[in-house]
């Protein structure tokens, strides 16, 4: 299949430190590659690809200079894709809704991967306006608050397996990875490393917008031993970071779509124990892979219970479940139903045109 991949231009495909959604792109185009398919990828100049790579922008916006407007970024993505849509046999968008009034005039099969919160005023109406746009999922609790978009599977998340190392040593801190944002949790870490009496070790970049959380909220509770600022982390330090942590702390306070982290940690053997909330209960397996806890105090038990789970099976069961391979097949399964369906509309439509030109048919073409 000739496949167009459509990326955000916030990071690089894949990202030089933190980027979930563009992580994951690029290991699908990678995993589509090796099954044999032309694969063609647009996203910023600065981005590294086994496909082919259509730049739209010479630098990821977020490193690149400031001042640069995305929605300008933006719409020289949906042009390029306009231009170029009859070279594809399939689009696959991760860029939202906006490029959905182009794409659906194309005359293009196409999807897109939802990759953020859909609990959004006004969402609802865009569907309504969409109501044939095909959509996946990446959780089945992403896709409640839409019950009635056009989705067409729910596709979890995976990584290379041989991108991180397991480690099956018992870790001597706990590890917080994501953004330092309120909803992700990580005051709430401090609060259950510090009861447990364990160190914790944070890596995480700091969002513009949340400078004042950190000032106020974080940085007073930060005193480089008990609890230490890594700062943002690449992929090979990530690898160290988790591997060598007793347990991954997870205590989100928002619907989280999917929480990549956690597999990463997974992937490193180190078990996670994460709030009930959004897609946790999809991903992690209680008493096998991690602890699924409701609130602080059950954390703090949690920490004490990480020496009973086995890392050597914590770590199978992420090959198991969460490997890109198995990813990059389940869109190649859906790529395939999109284009048969496409087929066979078709053939449909040219049978009723015919019959209308004989001046057989008894029902309107729509």
């Amino acid at each position: 299949m000739r496949i167009a991949q459509l990326a955000p231009l916030a990071e690089s495909v894949p990202p030089k430190l933190y980027g979930g959604t563009e992580r994951v792109i690029a290991w699908l185009v990678d995993e589509l590659v090796e099954l044999g398919h032309d694969v063609t990828l647009f996203a910023s100049g600065d981005s590294q690809t086994k496909g082919k790579l259509h730049p739209v922008w010479p630098r990821a916006l977020r490193l690149g200079r400031r001042g640069t407007d995305p929605n300008a970024a933006c719409a020289l993505l949906i042009e390029a894709i306009a231009e170029r849509a009859g070279d594809f046999d399939l689009i696959h968008s991760h860029v939202d809704w906006v490029p959905l009034p182009v794409l659906s005039r194309t005359g293009v099969p196409f999807l897109t991967t939802m990759h953020g919160r859909l609990d959004l005023p006004g969402l609802s109406d865009v569907i309504g306006a969409f109501p044939n746009a095909a959509f996946i999922s990446i959780s089945d609790n992403q896709r409640q608050p839409l019950p009635d978009a056009n989705w067409i599977a729910t596709i979890q998340h995976g990584l290379p397996k041989d991108l991180l190392r397991p480690s099956y040593e018992r870790g001597s801190y706990l590890a917080f990875l994501g953004r330092l944002t309120a909803d992700k949790g990580p005051e709430a870490a401090m609060r259950i490393a510090r009861a447990a009496r364990m160190p914790l070790r944070i890596a995480a970049k700091i969002p513009r917008a949340e400078t004042a959380y950190f000032k106020n909220k974080l940085e007073p509770n930060i005193d480089g031993q008990k609890v230490q600022l890594v700062g943002e982390v690449d992929d090979a330090k990530k690898q160290s970071f988790l591997a060598n942590a007793a347990g991954l702390l997870f205590p989100i306070d928002w619907p989280e779509p999917f929480g990549l982290v956690m597999i990463e940690a997974m992937a490193c053997g180190t078990p996670v124990i994460a709030y009930r909330s959004g897609s946790v209960p999809e991903v992690v397996e209680h008493g096998v892979t991690g602890f699924i806890v409701d609130g602080e105090e059950q954390a703090i038990r949690a920490v004490d219970q990480l020496e009973r789970l086995d890392r050597q099976v914590v770590r199978a069961r992420f090959e198991e479940r969460f490997a890109a391979s198995r990813m990059a097949r389940e869109y190649e399964g859906r790529y395939r139903e999109l284009l048969s369906r496409g087929l066979r509309e078709g053939f449909e439509k040219g049978a009723a045109i015919s019959r209308l030109a004989a001046g057989t048919a008894s029902e309107p073409l729509r």
